[in-house]
């Protein structure tokens, strides 16, 4: 880790000090965690990567546009990095509505409903786990625009990778449905739904460990198939 002096200066505060000591003790346990995330996404990527190819060409026919959709998001130390997932909305739906989708929401494709509620979708961020710039456990990454609204504690969060799966993204998985129906979307996310989702977040980074990791990835499996 790097050293606190040397952390973004919102860092550099007394809530997510408390954080920072903690994690500080747990180096091996880091170490471990990108080990995993190497060998995890290795095997995960041999299994997949015929299913990943008939997801892209399926998407390739449903409409028109790329494969994939990229979209800048904010990781470790608050770097930021293009996230990789299957397009599932029409071409510049970004522009089209708010940073974050709600159900029934007009911009999705047919495909992209079916992969979303699978969370198929999130496939190619195996790519992002490999590059360094994930991991399979951990916070799920924000855009700019809902980071720049952080308590101070919340980046807390950034002290480790952004991950595929986290408590706080099972917890939610329905997210998009909570949203439904309101006006103000995104103040919606930032007041309410947000907050509840950095309690599990911010309690990972205090108990974390290479077994809390394991678990996790379990639960996830267990989730999906259920």
């Amino acid at each position: 880790m790097k050293s606190f002096q040397k952390l973004p200066p919102q860092f550099q505060c007394a809530e997510v000090k408390e954080y920072y000591d903690i994690l500080c003790k747990k180096q091996g346990s880091l170490i471990l965690k990108r080990v995993l995330d190497i060998f995890a996404s290795v095997i995960l990527l041999v299994f997949l990567i015929i299913p990943i190819a008939v997801i892209a060409v399926i998407i390739k026919i449903d409409s028109k546009g790329s494969v994939f959709y990229k979209q800048q998001r904010v990781t470790t130390y608050g770097k930021k990095f293009k996230i990789l997932k299957f397009r599932t909305m029409i071409t510049g739906a970004d522009k089209l509505g708010s940073l974050v989708t709600t159900d029934c929401d007009s911009r999705v494709t047919d495909i992209g409903r079916f992969l979303r509620k699978y969370r198929l979708d999130e496939l190619p961020q195996i790519f992002n786990v490999l590059s360094g710039s994930m991991s399979i456990v951990g916070t799920r990454p924000e855009v700019q625009h809902y980071v720049d609204m952080y308590e101070p504690k919340y980046f807390a969060t950034l002290l480790m990778p952004a991950g595929i799966t986290s408590l706080a993204s099972i917890m939610y998985k329905d997210e998009e449905k909570l949203l439904k129906g309101e006006m103000n979307v995104d103040r919606v996310y930032v007041e309410k739904i947000l907050p509840e989702k950095m309690k599990f977040n911010l309690s990972y980074v205090k108990n974390f460990s290479f077994g809390s990791d394991i678990k996790l990835m379990l639960k996830t499996i267990k989730e999906v198939f259920n």
